[in-house]
């Protein structure tokens, strides 16, 4: 077995000496991109690659730092995302902090979400991973519109209102049922967001999605379900 299969072998089951042995042996390993991939990826990557929750993960990231590991380092291909945004999109928020206090950019772009553009706090929200979502807010990361309509921080998304255009607003909507906020819905339809306008990454309506996150057990999906079918029969 070569160096580079044993260091992910010993990551996957969180062996975390046979992983400090193998660095010894090729110190290089731990800010390379690993050879063989279709896509370049590096260590952490593998540390914070789906599902995620690795045993002894935190252990695994500040060894590969200390062994000189680029705790920013994007991954190589079709898109640019770092660790912290797979540790985000894991919900793996042990994995999340260690990054964190290793020096990771909270806001570091290159998510598979917003052209390139979206940050781990995106990637969290997007893919409801609410528990990495509040930590990254917790520990200081920059919200917009959609972060602050999925996570219902009503007052920041108030300030917003006054220059959002139509499109931005039916997209907050679905992001506070995505995310069941009713307060964040209600503060939406007031101002005018549409709750029958189909999204065009899926052609789902709001209210379809808050039944998806009701089905999946979001806390406040129903509220906003209920609250939308009210907004949407009286405007039929």
């Amino acid at each position: 077995m070569d160096l580079q299969t044993r260091a992910v072998e010993a990551i996957g089951s969180g062996d975390v000496e046979a992983l400090a042995s193998v660095l010894d042996a090729h110190p290089t390993l731990a800010t390379a991109y690993l050879s063989g991939d279709q896509e370049g990826r590096t260590l952490l990557h593998v540390a914070t690659d789906w599902p995620g929750h690795r045993a002894r993960v935190a252990e695994t990231i500040r060894l590969l730092v200390e062994r000189g590991a680029d705790v920013d380092a994007p991954f190589v291909g079709s898109h640019a995302e770092t660790a912290l945004h797979w540790a985000a999109s894991c919900d793996d928020v042990e994995a999340l902090d260690a990054l964190l206090e290793a020096g990771a950019a909270i806001d570091a772009p290159g998510g598979v979400i917003g052209d390139g553009t979206g940050t781990p706090l995106m990637d969290a929200t997007v893919f409801a991973q609410w528990a990495a979502a509040r930590r990254l807010l917790e520990r200081g990361a920059a919200t917009g519109g959609w972060e602050e309509a999925s996570l219902g921080l009503v007052d920041r998304l108030q300030a917003r209102l006054p220059a959002a255009s139509q499109d931005q607003l039916d997209g907050w909507l679905w992001a506070s049922a995505h995310g069941g906020q009713p307060g964040a819905a209600r503060l939406l339809l007031d101002a005018g967001a549409d709750p029958s306008r189909p999204a065009p990454w899926d052609g789902s309506t709001p209210l379809d999605e808050a039944g998806r996150a009701h089905d999946a057990g979001t806390p406040g999906a129903a509220a906003v379900r209920d609250l939308l079918g009210l907004a949407r029969g009286a405007t039929n």
